[in-house]
């Protein structure tokens, strides 16, 4: 009841609303005076014919002919009579049927439904409402970033100016407001000037007029934004206090890192104070098929096997378990753990300068960065492009023009020979086509690939990938870290870090003794207690109550780790 006043209170308050009704009661007013007029013409023929009825039968009979139902029980037998009885029939359809339905429609019906979304979607927030995301657009960085802030109980609020789009993002759950984003008094009713961020991935002209905008009501809160083109940057950091990215480049740079030859060693993919969270592919290191007792990890550099990944999924680690080619280690440990561990296993890798030791498919703006990523690193490359106005661009010299679902392109560009393939197309359907047939043409190459989607990752780890990054998980994962520098997040995709206090349960036990990852899957990185921070800690470690466990490990287990 609550609802139907509200949607009621919002169409009688509107302007446009009211003067549709107006008009709508005006044609009403119109079809009561002519059914009138038709029922005074019956009277007065009936007369003319020597036959009377009421005023009630001459409504009935106005009524029934308009309407073309024409039950025939009451006839005119003169051809006067007949005329008249045509005339109504014509001017019904015209009215009745054809006139009503589109003036009430258009009229009442469709602001009707109007007014029902726009009451679903708010147009303010509460005066109290404070370090609250306010996200202006939604797309594949944000779904996933909201994914982020669900799990961290953070509330959110997207903007949109259209009710039917409000609409349609209620209807898959999320929490929006309805207000247009280039106006200031949106950002006032929101409460920007008390929200812990906003996100703008609007285009980068779009982004500019809304952190304007923002700054009209708010010179502090912070604002976050992508920008698509290099030469943004500059404006749109001129409003201040805003952090720019550019997550296309940060995408490139990151597939291409992850290409043999170009880190020697492992790669940080997440941060916590004096942790660190790497991944090495094991391919030509010197720990490749030992198993982990052998291999002396831990005892040699304090770093922490925390899992494997092997086709996108997370292996929990295994003294006996043989350190296959194809894996990849999860490590943890401070800088100079880690350090030490590139020291005692080196990555012992060689190319031949004559052939490209990388093939890049897709020459867009991903794959461009990818190649500067791999020259600056010395290591050869191959781009596969087949439209020509990109062919043409600063990597010309090393572009191959032609179809990469093409075995004769692929040969051409160096398949046989090279070690590392990257899949960079902006389309998740081809990357999974692309994966898949590189995997059919040479099982043992290093397959990286990009995903758009974050439900295509695991697609794309079964088409064949070794590693697969996620453009939304990328960005997601960036602007996460502004609003929880403290937190760890995860630059890969199916791993999410956590903390918990150990409480009184784990008190007193060890690391070992606590089961945790024989019952969760998760594994302790690092405990903080008493303000430092324990990285690696010795599986004897004992628990307090106090402390706080850092733990890794998949989302599927999140649950498990969470009722402990």
């Amino acid at each position: 009841m609550k609802f139907l006043f509200t949607q009621l209170l919002y169409f009688f308050q509107h302007k446009t609303a009211r003067r549709n009704l107006t008009t709508l009661w005006k044609f009403f007013a119109f079809l009561l005076l002519i059914i009138c007029i038709y029922s005074l013409c019956f009277h007065l023929l009936m007369m003319y014919e020597d036959r009377n009825y009421s005023w009630i039968t001459g409504f009935y009979w106005t009524m029934t002919v308009m309407s073309t139902l024409g039950f025939g029980d009451i006839t005119f037998h003169s051809d006067v009579g007949r005329l008249f009885t045509m005339f109504v029939l014509i001017s019904g359809v015209l009215f009745l049927l054809i006139i009503l339905p589109f003036t009430f429609i258009q009229f009442f019906y469709a602001p009707w439904l109007d007014a029902q979304e726009s009451a679903r979607s708010p147009r303010k927030l509460p005066e109290s409402t404070e370090g609250h995301v306010i996200i202006t657009s939604i797309d594949p960085i944000t779904t996933r970033l909201i994914e982020y802030l669900n799990r961290q109980n953070i509330q959110y609020y997207v903007v949109t100016g259209s009710p039917q789009e409000a609409s349609t993002l209620l209807d898959q759950e999320y929490k929006v407001v309805v207000g247009a984003p280039d106006r200031p008094e949106t950002y006032r009713h929101i409460q920007v000037d008390k929200a812990a961020l906003v996100v703008v991935t609007n285009d980068d002209q779009i982004s500019t007029n809304i952190s304007f905008t923002i700054r009209q009501v708010s010179q502090d809160v912070p604002i976050v934004t992508n920008a698509n083109q290099e030469h943004s940057i500059d404006i749109l950091e001129f409003s201040g206090n805003i952090s720019v990215y550019e997550f296309m480049k940060m995408l490139g740079e990151s597939l291409s890192r992850r290409a043999y030859g170009v880190g020697q060693g492992a790669a940080v993919i997440g941060r916590f104070d004096d942790l660190l969270i790497s991944e090495l592919p094991v391919r030509y290191t010197a720990i490749e098929g030992m198993t982990l007792a052998q291999s002396g990890i831990r005892q040699s550099t304090g770093v922490t096997v925390i899992g494997i990944m092997y086709e996108g999924k997370f292996l929990a680690p295994n003294p006996h378990m043989v350190i296959e080619p194809h894996f990849i280690l999860m490590l943890a440990g401070s800088t100079s753990q880690l350090n030490a561990f590139e020291e005692a296993y080196p990555v012992s890798y060689t190319q031949d300068p004559d052939k490209p030791q990388v093939l890049i498919l897709g020459g867009g703006r991903v794959g461009q960065v990818a190649a500067e990523t791999l020259a600056a690193h010395g290591i050869t490359y191959r781009i596969v492009e087949k439209r020509a106005i990109r062919a043409d661009g600063p990597h010309s010299e090393s572009t191959i023009l032609g179809d990469a679902a093409d075995i004769n392109t692929l040969k051409e560009a160096g398949i046989e020979s090279a070690k590392s393939v990257i899949v960079t197309t902006h389309s998740d359907d081809m990357n999974i086509y692309l994966t898949f047939y590189c995997r059919q043409l040479r099982a043992d190459i290093q397959i990286i690939s990009r995903s758009i989607l974050e439900r295509n990752v695991s697609k794309l780890h079964m088409a064949g990938a070794d590693l697969v990054m996620s453009y939304s998980s990328l960005g997601a994962g960036v602007i996460f870290q502004l609003l929880r520098p403290n937190e760890v997040s995860l630059f890969t995709e199916g791993l999410i870090v956590m903390n918990r206090t150990a409480g009184v349960d784990l008190a007193g036990k060890t690391i070992m003794e606590s089961g945790i990852r024989e019952k969760t899957g998760f594994s302790i990185v690092a405990i903080r207690s008493e303000e430092r921070l324990n990285v690696s800690p010795h599986p004897q470690t004992e628990l307090k109550e106090q402390d706080e466990l850092i733990v890794i490990g998949t989302a599927e287990n999140e649950k498990l780790f969470t009722e402990l």
